[in-house]
């Protein structure tokens, strides 16, 4: 085999008993299946059985010579010769690689007769996710357009699913119009091809929307003891919380007064009601997308009637406090 005729020869040969494939005799020794998958990465053997005497043999992919007998003709380190006797034919791939790909083909002679049989060798590839939105945050009314991009072999299947509601949507894209603030939440892209598990990624969608207060009522309160005033508002982001008094004075943190701002909500605290404490009150809830504000009565006990929980809208004279202030309270927000 170390001589270059020799070599030549041989390749002739093997190239010749390839393309006669469709008159050879292969009843004689086991078929090699038609089909083997393998997964990238991992490795695979082609085993070629031969059960009688042979002169000459060769393992092929596509038109390239990968062995002529045992003498290797193929210059990548991760195919080796398995076994070559009379019996077995087997070759070894490493680490498989999608370029791997293709029909391989053993071929033998024995008694001057030329056998062959085909393979081929399928790489599949794990779904992968390659490109996704980013996080997005939008006005309430807009419409969203997120993307979800995948590689694999076969080639995946992309699907959505909120998280909130379990919803699915197939296809690289998902389009939301006039989204609305229910609908703030995660988005999950799910890549799937039948190979390994799917692949997973969110995306975080949060909806931006002006204050709307939800909680207000009036309440009556005893001299000398203490009464909450509370006002709830849901914003994104968050609001900004003023107080004022019925004769248009804001209302500010006293010896006897607290007022505590958290997150959707603000608390005027009084700890020790007096007859000057009595009065409406109005909230003010604001952010860079608009107001919201209410009104409430801190009453004696006995002093008006009808004491429903409900909320009432400010006055006209309120809300011109509230038109004159609103780009002040802004700018100090933002």
């Amino acid at each position: 085999m170390g001589c270059p005729l020799l070599r030549n020869i041989l390749a002739a040969l093997v190239l010749m008993l390839v393309r006669k494939g469709w008159s050879a005799h292969s009843g004689e020794f086991e078929h090699l299946p038609e089909n083997i998958t393998v997964l990238q990465g991992e490795s695979v053997t082609l085993s070629c059985r031969i059960h009688e005497e042979v002169t000459h043999k060769a393992w092929l992919n596509r038109s390239n010579i990968l062995f002529a007998g045992s003498d290797k003709w193929s210059l990548d380190k991760r195919v080796t010769l398995v076994n070559s006797n009379n019996s077995d034919f087997s070759v070894h791939i490493e680490n498989v690689r999608v370029s791997d790909e293709g029909t391989y083909t053993c071929t033998f002679q024995a008694n001057h007769m030329p056998h062959i049989a085909h393979v081929y060798l399928i790489v599949q590839v794990p779904a992968r996710i390659v490109n996704i939105s980013s996080d997005v945050s939008v006005n309430e009314g807009e419409n969203v357009n997120l993307f979800c991009l995948a590689v694999g072999r076969p080639e995946p299947t992309i699907t959505w699913k909120d998280q909130k509601y379990g919803l699915v949507t197939e296809g690289e894209f998902l389009d939301i119009t006039e989204i609305k603030r229910q609908q703030a939440e995660d988005y999950e892209c799910i890549a799937y091809n039948g190979v390994a598990t799917p692949d997973k990624r969110k995306v975080k969608v949060n909806v931006n929307y002006p204050p709307s207060i939800t909680d207000m009522k009036n309440l009556p309160a005893h001299l000398g003891k203490a009464v909450v005033l509370r006002c709830e508002a849901m914003a994104v982001p968050p609001a900004f919380f003023e107080w004022y008094r019925d004769d248009h004075r804001p209302v500010r943190n006293e010896v006897t007064i607290q007022i505590k701002n958290e997150k959707t909500r603000s608390i005027l605290l009084f700890t020790n009601v007096t007859e000057k404490d009595f009065g409406n009150y109005t909230c003010f809830a604001t952010n860079r997308l608009g107001a919201s504000n209410a009104s409430m009565l801190l009453f004696r006990p006995g002093a008006i009637q009808g004491q429903a929980n409900t909320l009432q809208s400010g006055s006209s004279i309120v809300l011109s406090i509230w038109l004159s202030l609103c780009a002040a309270v802004l700018l100090q927000v933002y």
